[in-house]
């Protein structure tokens, strides 16, 4: 069996300043952010016919890093661990430590996109077309800094399974590197599919639509390998906590996918 490495969540240290992995996968995430955002614009012409421009994309980066990390905690906090946090309250800004929920996040960054629609005066649905195939890598990037942490790691696993890991620091039982399956199926299998699928012209929502169905599917999946969480509505092996939160966005996605093919073909 493999042991996991454990790693020294600090890749270095400039004085004081001690630079942590998992801060260090959450830039490598806005990072490609920017950079796959610039290829869609300059290779993407309905995108340039919509006026979309680099120094909109540095706006919407901004906007988006906002969303994700206030989103992103205070999910943990109301969904996983709202006992723990309420107990120490000064816990919450230690984002540092790890503890950051998609999908909290997710729903920081929908509200960072309204407000960002505002301002500029596109629609909703046109800016989260845009940002869709933008963001599957940046969760394969935190799902790296999971695994480094020693974080979410899996459910116990044969003993056989070649890739079956140790997690020391939790008992000396092979587990599942959940970590490292999701980052293979919400990052980058599903980057894969929805950049090939963004490549055409499509009804304004279905990129939308393909990421949440995609990436509920695949994350509902991927928890049948992964310790559950406690969440709000206790430990189940049934429907985990990260199930129940992504069954809503499958059911929204085939809605909105319904409604932009309608919508396109009137």
């Amino acid at each position: 069996m493999l042991v996991h490495p454990q790693f020294d969540p600090i890749a270095f240290s400039l004085g004081p300043l001690a630079v942590r992995w998992y801060g260090l996968m959450y830039l490598l995430a806005f990072i490609q952010f920017w950079w796959l955002g610039r290829l869609r614009i300059q290779n993407h012409p309905g995108l340039v016919r919509a006026g979309w421009s680099v120094t909109q994309l540095d706006d919407l980066l901004f906007y988006g890093v906002l969303g994700v990390v206030i989103g992103g905690r205070l999910g943990q906090i109301v969904f996983y661990d709202p006992g723990y946090y309420f107990a120490n309250p000064l816990e919450m800004l230690a984002v540092w430590k790890g503890g950051m929920s998609f999908h909290g996040g997710f729903l920081g960054v929908l509200v960072a996109m309204t407000l960002y629609a505002r301002k500029t005066g596109r629609r909703w649905l046109e800016i989260t077309d845009f940002i869709a195939p933008l963001v599957p890598l940046g969760l394969a990037a935190g799902r790296l800094g999971n695994f480094i942490n020693g974080e979410l790691w899996g459910r116990v696993a044969d003993p056989s399974l070649p890739w079956a890991m140790v997690f020391p620091q939790v008992d000396l039982l092979p587990r599942h590197p959940s970590q490292l399956y999701q980052a293979g199926l919400e990052g980058i299998t599903l980057f894969c599919l929805l950049w090939l699928f963004a490549r055409r012209e499509r009804p304004c929502g279905a990129v939308s639509a393909f990421f949440l169905i995609g990436y509920g599917v695949f994350r509902f999946v991927a928890e049948y390998f992964r310790t559950p969480d406690d969440g709000i509505f206790g430990q189940s092996y049934t429907i985990s906590m990260g199930q129940w939160l992504s069954l809503p966005m499958i059911v929204i996605g085939i809605a909105l996918f319904i409604y932009s093919a309608r919508k396109e073909s009137q």
